[in-house]
Order: C-alpha cells, then structure tokens, then sequence
C-alpha cells in the first residue's frame, strides 16, 4: 500500500533552509525561518526559564501523564495572560496542545465537528499552515482582502468588504498581533468595527496569537483579544508559548474555547479533551509547566517580562535602522513601513523574481513572497539587506 502514496508539495521555508545551509558564501543572511534570533545568530533560552527548568529539576516527583487537557494550572495561568479579566472564566473551556499549530489544529477539527460545511475566511495572504491543515481537513477557505500591495498596510475596506459575505455558520479567522506574514497589524477602531461585522452576521471568531509581547508589549498586544472576548458570544483562541517564551523545541500551545453560555462549558471542555484523546492523548507537559511557573512566580515573571521587554524594544530598533538606511540609499520613504509593522515578520512587497534575484546576487535569503523575518539581521547585516534591496529595484 505504500507505493500508493503521491509526494507531497515541498514546504518552501525548509528548501529554503537547505538552500542557506548549502551557501558558502561568508556574507549569507538568513530571513527566512520563523525563529527569533538575537545579534549573534542564536535563538537564546530565557534567563526565566533556565530558572524554572531548575527548579522543576529540584521539585518534580513525577512524569505521569497529566489529564487529557494538560495541567488545568496552566490553562489558567494563560488565560490570565491572554485575556486578564476581559471574559468570564465560567464559560471558557480549554486544552493544552502541541504548540501553537496543535492549537490550530485542534480549533479547525473542533470547528468541523460544530459545523461540518462551515467556512473559514482567511486573510490574504495568512501563515501558510493555516490554508494547509484547512485544506486537509476538507474545510472550505475564504480569502478576504488584508495586505496593501502600495501602502504595505492594511486594506481595510477590502477586508470589510468580503467579510461582509460570511454567514452565521461561517469562522472568522483573525491574528490577534502581529501578523504573519505581513507585519501590519489592525488599529483597535478598525478591530471595533471587525467585532461589530461579527455580531451582526452572528459567525464565529477565531484568533490566533502566536507573538504576545513580541509588537507593542505584552499588554498592548492582548488588547485586541480582549476587545473580542468582552463582546462576542462565542470565541476560539489558539495560544502559542514557543515565541515570547523562547520554548520552540517544547511545543507549547493552548486551545481557548469561550462559550455563550456556561452551563455548557463542561460539554465543550469534553469535546476539547476527546480531540486531544483522538489526536495525540495527552499533551506534552515540559513546556507548559516552565510557562505555568513562571507565570506564578512574581520574580521570574518579572525577570521573563524584563527579557521580553529587550527582545521587543531590539526588533524596533532593527526595523527602524533599516528603514533609516533604506532611506539614505533610496532618497525617500517609500520603505518607512518597515518601522511601523510589528512582530517578527514584515512583507517587503516585491515580486518572487526579484527575491531569488536578491537571493543569488546578494546571498539574501527570504521566503519567495519577500517574507522576511526581522529578528535575522544585526547591525552588520542591515547595509548588506539594504543595499541588496536598492540594487535588485525593489
């Protein structure tokens, strides 16, 4: 039976790895992999959470397994961190999963099971596994306008515009901050009016929020969210740990499931665990509990939002020196968008030929769509970037 297996497409990111990998060239810069890197290359484990790795060494007695929804101590200390008091925690359900993609995942089977000819309205473009595991499963995907191929901000008439077309069965897809991979990210009127759209068509919101910290600061970054959550009925979020906490190789993510009613929260609660059960039985705990302690411990919550705080205020710092000097070298502002999107990622808007063009000339390596993950350059890549970006006619 295996020869009846089809190969399956290549994912562009990892070719594009193997590629940089392959590169002898001393000058290669990598913007392509999603992971944060600090001025040397490396992607560092938090001060915060070396800490609390030791002291589960020194306190734990155990590696049972947890429940099917992972430690439900976790589940609350993320909630506190999502949505503070923005929801009332009696109709909120929710499971650990295997990072932020699990989240993802379990949301769209649980979406499936709720409304198997639901919709799910994607922006365009999204973070590819979006598209990927919704075609998978068989569910429909709706693009709706987001990225401003002139303003490189947010269409946001567009997007409205093709909202406008969901209905009561339909899902919503939304990043709750800085969004993947574009970079630019909706003012909280503009969210206002996405939430007054919701509530009128009566679908189903669903936010993914994989960089908490990582745009404005924590708090800042939650404030959509909760604008959401204190309005809509019915709401899924799916939380990733691996960024803000630094914990990639751990596989931390939550599903929230925040219902109408409470009385039903224990239904959802056991839907949430039977996915869990079906997919991978009981999540993976590691990651959870050095986020959970943590989050409980007013010193080392303290020291992760400090360390946080730097990694933030450093990403600022290299997008504004790279407008700066894309400035200087172009003799306009036409590149001042890249100091105003958020997060990791910003969208330079260019073609693929001009990429693989930065690419073979340069040794600049960014995904073909001119995805380019920010927390890849230092102050010795940034003339090297900028310089390619002006000699390719970007």
């Amino acid at each position: 039976m295996l020869t009846n297996l089809k190969e399956q497409p290549k994912d562009k990111i990892l070719g594009l790895m193997a590629q940089y990998r392959e590169d002898p060239r001393a000058t290669k810069v990598d913007l392509g992999v999603g992971v944060y890197k600090n001025a040397e290359g490396i992607t560092p484990v938090m001060r915060a959470v070396k800490a609390a790795e030791r002291k589960l060494v020194a306190e734990q007695e155990t590696k049972a397994y947890t429940g099917l929804a992972g430690d439900p101590a976790y589940s609350s200390a993320m909630c506190d961190l999502l949505l503070a008091d923005s929801a009332d925690r009696a109709r909120i359900a929710a499971a650990a999963t295997p990072g932020g993609t699990g989240a993802v995942r379990q949301a769209f089977e649980l979406v499936k099971q709720m409304s198997p000819n639901a919709r799910v309205f994607v922006s365009d473009p999204t973070w590819p596994n979006h598209v990927s595991i919704l075609g998978y499963l068989g569910i429909e995907v709706v693009k709706y306008r987001y990225f401003d191929g002139e303003t490189r901000g947010v269409n946001f008439d567009g997007m409205m515009e093709d909202l406008a077309g969901a209905t009561a069965d339909d899902v919503i897809l939304l990043h709750g901050c800085c969004h993947n991979p574009t970079g630019a990210n909706l003012n909280l009127t503009q969210w206002q009016s996405v939430i007054d759209l919701i509530l009128a068509k009566g679908c189903l919101p669903m936010i993914d929020i994989a960089y908490q910290g990582f745009g404005d600061g924590l708090e800042e970054d939650a404030a959509p969210t909760r604008l959401v959550a204190s309005q809509v009925p019915e709401l899924l979020i799916a939380a990733s740990c691996s960024k803000n906490f630094g914990i990639y190789r751990e596989r931390t993510g939550l599903l929230i499931a925040m219902g109408a009613d409470a009385a039903n929260t224990p239904v959802v609660q056991g839907n949430l665990n039977h996915l869990n059960r079906q997919n991978f039985s009981f999540p993976p705990d590691h990651g959870a509990r050095v986020v959970t302690t943590i989050l409980t411990d007013p010193e080392l919550k303290a020291d992760w939002m400090a360390e946080l705080e730097e990694t933030r205020l450093g990403m600022l710092e290299l997008r504004q020196k790279l407008a700066d000097e894309l400035q200087r070298l172009s003799g306009s502002d036409r590149f001042g968008f890249l100091a105003q999107h958020r997060g990791m990622f910003s969208l330079l808007g260019t073609t693929p030929d001009l990429v693989e063009k930065m690419r073979v000339d340069n040794a600049i390596y960014m995904v073909g769509d001119s995805r380019m993950n920010i927390a890849g350059l230092n102050e010795n890549t940034i003339p090297m970037l900028a310089q390619a970006i002006i000699d390719a006619g970007v």
